[in-house]
This record gives structure tokens, sequence and C-alpha cells, in this order.
């Protein structure tokens, strides 16, 4: 993984003792909460309902077992013993006390991390697939083009302030992994007929208030361009994107407005005076930061078929286990092992400071000291031996992280929501409580099969609810916290919006409604379906019917609970 250099060291360091200055000033009532808001924002630090809010950058989700620890150790002095792991890869704090952080900071540095532009109207979080390096399915390695453009992009003073916060995601495998049509940059990838390397690049998706899918502007852009394109599509968004209003400030927004083909037309002039300049990549530069990512000394092992086979067929839990939290290697014998941070009671994303420490140390002994945090929340073992996935199951049970749920119903997308973010219209967590209650039955979960469900405290949809087959919304409803379902939503190579199917709900009704969704989906599915498939065939409006045909009262449906 990246190791920082001598630079960034240096500004990392610059920038620790600027902000711990202008955190004292703060204290001592020389800045305005006014003046430091934008100080803060860029610092990753949020004021919420109960405390500061703190955001930690990991890029493209790539953590080494030192930094885990490290996280826990914050969590244990800073915080009340745990942090959340957030849908862009990060992880936030949510008891912060603003004396403390630069002293987190100092943490921070220790272990080559910072909260550098978590947050504020900048370039944020370089993105990634979760199984970069080691899916079965992959290209090349996506990690070292999302580190040349983390670096790139991290103070650079053309971009600091832009009109709206800017997202970038890199996939590099036949799935999209990293959601890269809800992106404001989306970069695939890609080889041409020649076997070059290059990208297909995509603008203008993103969710809130607007949701949108993003464009193609670009079908093979040269791999040496890939900052100078950036920049050529930031120029344009920094100079034309609306700054009068907040709320439609966002790339897509401009891009809707002037048109794809106009969009791309003023990138492209933009770009003219930029391709062959001093951003230009170099081979020497590409190779500098590879260098960093070079696979670990796997050994020459073979796939454990038949030891694994006999260990399923004695164990019905670790064959659940393994056929939702095990994903296939590129490398025969090695497999990569999801850690579900959805158990049952925990609120979605959560991790205690005993189970990060607990996570640090199986990355030491089974996966080369490194491990993965995932857009859906969770984290990841990339390089697992096959012939120790049983012990790894044994061990991850213990602590409470062997939830065989990953992909399933209960393994619930969901930001922190009304009972920490002060932008929220509605609790989240106690919902996503109530459906995994509901139906936490594993057998049940397995029998309905792949299913995304998302939700979000707000309409800044932090928890992606757009973009999931079944999406919640917190809504506010005359002071009242209501819930708004949508279907049909969807990530990766067919991504799509989720409709609305009509008037919201209580807090009390919202299993209810998804029960209903689902036993029209068992009873209309054709062998083989999925959930967004039967939605995508039959439409929005037979679900619409059944879920409105009756009253649903609190928790429990009137009239009908089975399944056909």
């Amino acid at each position: 993984m990246y190791r920082y250099d001598q630079y960034d060291h240096q500004i990392v360091k610059e920038r620790l003792a600027q902000f711990r200055d202008q955190v004292r000033r703060r204290l001592a009532n020389e800045l305005t909460e006014e003046e430091f808001l934008p100080l803060r924002l860029q610092n990753g630090l949020y004021m919420q309902r109960h405390a500061y809010m703190y955001r930690i950058a990991i890029p493209y989700g790539l953590l080494s077992s030192t930094q885990l620890r490290k996280l826990a150790y914050i969590a244990r002095k800073y915080d009340r013993g745990y942090g959340h792991f957030t849908t862009r890869q990060n992880i936030q704090f949510n008891w912060i006390n603003l004396e403390e952080v630069p002293d987190i900071l100092e943490h921070l540095n220790s272990v080559e991390m910072h909260s550098i532009q978590t947050s504020g109207n900048d370039v944020r979080n370089t993105t990634a697939d979760e199984y970069a390096g080691v899916a079965a399915d992959e290209l090349v390695d996506p990690r070292p083009y999302a580190e040349l453009v983390r670096q790139w992009s991290t103070f650079h003073p053309e971009f600091a302030y832009l009109p709206r916060k800017f997202k970038i995601a890199f996939n590099a495998a036949k799935e999209d992994r990293a959601a890269l049509m809800m992106h404001d940059i989306g970069i695939e990838i890609v080889k041409n007929e020649q076997g070059e390397i290059g990208y297909r690049v995509l603008v203008g998706g993103g969710l809130g208030r607007t949701p949108i899918l993003g464009s193609f502007i670009c079908e093979f852009l040269p791999w040496q361009h890939l900052l100078t394109y950036i920049e050529a599509i930031l120029r344009v968004y920094n100079q034309y994107g609306r700054r009068d209003n907040k709320f439609k400030a966002r790339i897509k927004i401009l891009l809707k407005a002037t048109g794809v083909e106009e969009f791309a037309r003023m990138v492209e002039e933009e770009w003219a005076d930029l391709k062959d300049g001093p951003g230009t990549l170099t081979e020497e530069e590409f190779n500098r930061i590879s260098a960093y990512f070079t696979p670990p000394p796997y050994e020459t092992l073979a796939n454990e078929d038949a030891l694994l086979k006999q260990q399923r067929a004695e164990s019905k839990a670790f064959d659940n286990w393994m056929k939702r939290n095990v994903k296939p290697h590129k490398v025969p014998g090695y497999a990569a092992v999801v850690m579900s941070l959805k158990k049952p009671g925990v609120p979605p994303g959560d991790a205690t400071a005993e189970q990060m420490d607990f996570v640090a140390d199986m990355a030491d002994r089974y996966s080369f000291g490194e491990l993965r945090v995932t857009h859906e929340q969770n984290l990841v073992l990339a390089d697992v031996k096959q012939s120790e996935l049983f012990e790894v199951w044994q061990q991850a049970k213990a602590h409470h992280l062997a939830t065989p749920n990953i992909g399933l119903l209960t393994d619930v997308i969901c930001c922190p929501g009304g009972d920490f973010c002060s932008l929220a219209n509605a609790k989240s967590i106690p919902i996503a409580a109530a459906i995994t209650e509901r139906f936490e039955d594993i057998d049940f979960q397995h029998d309905i099969g792949e299913i995304e469900l998302n939700m979000s405290g707000c309409i800044n949809a932090c928890g992606h609810h757009h973009i999931g087959n079944i999406g919640i919304l917190g809504v506010d409803k005359d002071g009242s916290e209501w819930y708004q379902i949508s279907i049909g939503g969807a990530q990766g190579n067919h991504s799509s919006i989720g409709k609305i199917i009509g008037p919201s709900f209580s807090a009390q009704q919202v299993p209810g409604v998804v029960d209903r969704l689902l036993q029209v989906y068992v009873r209309d599915r054709l062998q083989g379906e999925r959930f967004i498939d039967t939605v995508r065939r039959i439409g929005v409006e037979p679900f619409k019917e059944h879920v409105y045909a009756t009253p649903i009262e609190g928790g429990a449906l009137v009239g009908e609970d089975e399944y056909a």
C-alpha cells in the first residue's frame, strides 16, 4: 500500500500545525463559528446534534493493520468506544471534543492518515473497488490510478473552493463495484483494440435532492492524460457551476443544463491547452506509484475444493457463510473474506474498538497485514488462504463479525440519521434495527436471495437510498418522522434510480411495508430471478397495489402475513 514520502509528511505536518492554531483561536473566540466553518470542514469536522463528528480519510478503502489499531485507540480515548464506516470507505467518530481534534490529527499522522478534504467544497476521498488488486474479473489494479488522483487533488489550489463537493471513483473490473454512475467523475479503466490501457470517463452522477446517473463523455482516454482531462472537467465546473444555490451547485446540474454533447465539447476545448502540458503522466511517475501496490508474497497453492466441500457439508452455518461472505480471488488457493458489520441489534457500519483490534490481528495473521472498507459498510480481508477459511470463520463468529448476510436483506446500508446528524429529517438506525429483527432468519434471507436495502435519514442520501433495490428515505411530515419507500434502484453495471411507490409511512409501518414488497416478489418471481429483476420485469404497480391494498398498523400487517 502507499507510504508517505517526505512531501506527504511535510504537508500533513504543516496542516496539523495550522489547524491546531485555528482550533486554539476558535476556542479563544478569536474566530467566529462562521469564520471557523470552512476551516473545520476542510479538515473533516462537522457539528452534529450532540458533538462534533470527525471524518477520517481511507483512500480507496485500503487500511493497514497498524492504521486500524490506531483507529481503535482513537475510538477508546476520544470517542465512546466505536467508529462508523461509511459508504465513502471512510470512518467517522460521532462524539469528538473540539479541543482534542489536533491531538487526534497527531495520532493519525503517526500512521500516515489524515482527514484533509473529507468535507468541504473540494475533491473528496477518491474511492475504488474494495477488491482492487485481488478481484478475479479485474483488468488491472485501479489503486495506483486512484492514488495519483488523490495526490494530485489534495491541496490543489485551483480546486479548494469548488461550487460544491466533488467525488471521484475508479473501477477496473468487469463488474462495477465502485458505483461509478453516481459519482461526479467515474473512471472505468479499459483496453482498446490495440491492447492499450485507457479510460472511459463518466461525468455528472450524483444522488441527493436531484438523483442523476452519470453520462460518458469520453469513450477512450489514453492513460497518460488522466490528470489533465480531470483538470479540464474541474475547470469547466469551477467556471460555470452555480454558486447562488447550493442545491443546484453540483456538476450534475451543470451537465443537465448544457447537455452531454455541449459539456463534452467544453471539456475538450479546455483540455486542448492542458493535454500535453506538465500534468501529463510519465511512465516514470506511474511506475513510482505502482511500486507501492505490488502483490504480496503469495504461496503457490492449489484450490482447496475437497477440504471446503467436506467442511461445508459438516456445518450448515459455515456453508451459509461461505455462500455470502467469501469472494473469489485471482490467485489460486486464496479467497477474499467479508467481515460483516451488520449483526442484528448493531447500527450498520459500526465497529467497536475491540472489533477493530481483532480485525487488525486477523489481517496480520491471515491477510498480509492489510484490509479493505467496502461501499456497503463492511470490512474485507482480501488475501486469506482457502485452507484457513474455516478457522477465520470460527474466530470472526466469536467476535460477532460472521453474520452470513452479505448482499442479503439485512446487509442494510444506512447513514447515522437523526440519532446524530443535524441535517437528518428522521432516524434511520432504529428502522434498520426493526427491519433486521423482523427478517433475521438466515434461511429466509437466503431464500429471498440478493437484495440491496438502502436507507437515508434525509434527502442528502448518505445511505444511497436512490440506488437501493428497496430505498427508504426519512422525511419530515408536519414535524413528525415519516419514511418514503422506493423500489427498483441499483448500483453496478446496470445502475438505476428507484421509483417512489406512493405516500410515506410511519416508522412503525416500515417493516410491514418491506414485508409486503417481499410478498409480491415471492409471488411473482421467475426461477432464478432476483428482486431487482422482478421489479424491472413487472414494474412498480403490482408492488404498489399490494402495499396500499389494506392498512398497515404498527409493525404488523392487517390482513395477510404469509408468503406464497
